[in-house]
Order: C-alpha cells, then sequence, then structure tokens
C-alpha cells in the first residue's frame, strides 16, 4: 500500500485490489458509469455479480504482468487502475490499462498516483517493457496527463466507441519503459 497527497491534501490509499473489494468495485463502477461517458460501458451495462468480480480480482491477481490496483479514501474507492498483459511469451512483456476516478476526485492528482505505482511496479516486474492505452481523442484532460506522464501517440483508431448514437475515435499511446 501506498499514500499519496491529492492537491487538495487529502490521503488516499493506492492498494491492490483483493476479493474482499468485490461489492464495493460494483457499487464504485455503477456510479462511475454515470459520471463518466469516456468508459467502456454506461448506467446499467454493467452486469456483474459479487462472485464474478471476486473472481476476476483472482484471477488477475494470480497473473504475474497483470495488476489491479484501488484508490481509498476512508473506506470508500475512489479511482482503480488495471493492468492486463500478453498471455503468450511473445506477448507477455505488453499490456495495456485503463484507470477511473470519481468525478469529485478529477483534477485532483490521483490518475497521476495510479500512473506512478503502475509505472514503478511494471519496472519491478522484470518482465513488463511497455504500457499501452486507448482514450478518446476528446478526452483533453487525460491526454494532458498521459503526455505528461511520458506516454506518446501511436495512432488513431477511428469509429471505435459510441456513445448516445455519436461515434468517437480513440487515441492509441503507449510509454517504452527500457
Amino acid at each position: 500500500m501506498v499514500t499519496a497527497i491529492l492537491k487538495s491534501g487529502q490521503k488516499v490509499n493506492i492498494m491492490k485490489a483483493v476479493e474482499a473489494d468485490a461489492a464495493a468495485l460494483i457499487a464504485y463502477m455503477n456510479q462511475i458509469s454515470r459520471e463518466s461517458d469516456n468508459l467502456t460501458f454506461g448506467p446499467g451495462e454493467l452486469n456483474i455479480t459479487k462472485k464474478e468480480e471476486a473472481h476476476f480480482i483472482r484471477s488477475v491477481n494470480s497473473q504475474p504482468n497483470a495488476l489491479f490496483l484501488v484508490a481509498v479514501v476512508e473506506n470508500r474507492i475512489i479511482g482503480n487502475l488495471h493492468f492486463t498483459g500478453g498471455n503468450r511469451p511473445r506477448t507477455a512483456h505488453a499490456g495495456e490499462f485503463g484507470m477511473s476516478v470519481l468525478r469529485e476526485f478529477w483534477g485532483q492528482g490521483l490518475g497521476s498516483a495510479l500512473l506512478e505505482r503502475l509505472i514503478v511496479w511494471a519496472k519491478g516486474t522484470g518482465t513488463i517493457r511497455k504500457i499501452n492505452l486507448r482514450v478518446r481523442t476528446d478526452n483533453v484532460g487525460a491526454i494532458r496527463l498521459y503526455h505528461q506522464t511520458g506516454f506518446q501517440v501511436e495512432g488513431i483508431i477511428t469509429r471505435e466507441f459510441k456513445v448516445k448514437g455519436q461515434y468517437y475515435d480513440l487515441m492509441s499511446m503507449g510509454l517504452k519503459l527500457d
């Protein structure tokens, strides 16, 4: 566990998710689905049971090139980050992550803190040499954060996302660790 200090001065604990977090993660994901159109799921689209989420967490934690972090304030999950590396020798060195933060904590440095933990962990694995992500091209705040962290644009995937009848392009970005 690592403690990060937000711009507001509030302390946040960042740690690996454990099976006991399943119910809280489902509640978090249901809330975040109502707060952002930048996710791959919207309100009511995430139909997952506590048992299924616990199994997912257990599965991630059993993989040497996967990581599931939660950010917690006063026993409340306020952010998360999930990274999965390739499952074959030729792709195990690279993976993709997704991250989300509750709207009330946007702009407070939590995304930076989660990314920092991911990068420290990835470098420590001895396996992960590349971190990838995809982000909507209109999500300028996230893109700015990724550029500041050293991610480079690697391409644009057109019409990859559809929200409320409108198509959006995704930007593919990557960070080489060596």
